[in-house]
């Protein structure tokens, strides 16, 4: 069920292009009303049953009088010092992305909803190696863009416990961790935060790396599992990046993907621990046929164990966006 808005501005040609906006980019969470009389703005509120308010400052002493989950302040930096001090301010004349994913998280921390379910019956793709240096990320990143030319909706999900997602993106807007909190604190809406914090590029849905290095590594399977199905519920496709270790996150991953892409390069330590993965670890046995083995790098594998084998060229280039890019085609 979408989330009923209001935009109550006496800013009329401001209000319809804020509404345009968020009905074009975030149709499936918000449903949004305007409203440009103060008079109206009760009855208005009363009849749509509107749980988010976004009200410009003519509007500001009405408040009172209404009832509303999240009354937001919409004002400019002339207008600091004139709205109640107890309310939460957004900025009007900021980015309207911005705005938006401001609302979102902070609505999401009211909400009384549960952890959502899946949504979308997104594609789950996990892409894991044993060994440090293959190019896992940028197989990730390659899998993700070739969905994105495809015209599917795509999320990056980076689960590694030092992130590399700034070497690719931009900062991002907030850091993952938040999510991560609300996840371990069972309040909130974690689709609609993680809705409201991820940023986009190349078509390409990320969130910010973590905050401090324990925050994924204190993380719990059932969190990961928590973190996954409201991922997934927002996407056609989600690419999890997973860090080295084989533990019993890694399993909840494993066991949660249709895919798995187990990435290799011609070094030989790479070639030992994939080896030794395939023939020595139980786990093995239990994804065997969901397992796509990536030969990255110009390798070449006589790995007979794995169901299908993709290898991919080596790539001349110092930009790892480029190289991501390139390797798309091969997916």
């Amino acid at each position: 069920m979408k989330v009923k808005m209001l935009v109550a501005s006496d800013d009329i040609r401001y209000s319809m292009k804020l509404s345009e906006q968020i009905s074009k980019n975030h149709s499936e969470t918000l449903e949004v009303f305007v409203c440009s009389n103060p008079d109206m703005l009760k009855e208005t509120i009363s009849q749509s049953k509107v749980e988010i308010a976004l009200i410009d400052q003519i509007f500001v002493n009405f408040i009172e009088e209404i009832e509303v989950a999240l009354p937001l302040i919409l004002q400019s930096e002339m207008q600091a010092d004139e709205a109640p001090g107890e309310l939460t301010r957004i900025e009007k004349y900021g980015r309207i992305s911005t705005i938006v994913a401001d609302i979102l998280e902070t609505y999401s921390k009211v909400s009384k909803k549960a952890i959502a379910g899946t949504v979308k019956a997104a594609q789950i793709t996990a892409i894991w190696s044993p060994a440090g240096g293959v190019g896992k990320t940028t197989v990730a990143l390659a899998a993700a863009a070739a969905a994105a030319q495809k015209g599917k909706s795509v999320f990056y999900l980076n689960l590694e416990t030092f992130s590399s997602t700034p070497v690719y993106f931009d900062e991002g807007r907030k850091s993952i961790s938040s999510v991560f909190e609300m996840i371990e604190s069972g309040e909130g809406d974690v689709k609609m935060l993680i809705s409201g914090i991820s940023s986009e590029e190349d078509g390409i849905t990320y969130l910010g790396k973590p905050g401090n290095y324990d925050d994924v590594n204190i993380l719990s399977a059932e969190n990961i599992e928590a973190l996954i199905l409201s991922s997934g519920a927002l996407t056609d496709e989600l690419i999890i990046d997973i860090s080295l270790p084989c533990d019993g996150r890694t399993k909840k991953v494993f066991d949660m993907a249709g895919k798995v892409l187990l990435v290799t390069d011609k070094s030989a330590t790479a070639k030992a621990k994939v080896s030794q993965f395939i023939t020595q670890n139980n786990i093995f046995d239990s994804i065997r046929d969901k397992i796509t083995l990536i030969a990255n790098k110009g390798a070449l594998t006589d790995e007979e164990s794995a169901q299908s084998v993709n290898s991919l060229p080596q790539v001349a280039s110092t930009s790892e966006a480029l190289v991501y890019k390139a390797l798309s085609r091969y997916f």
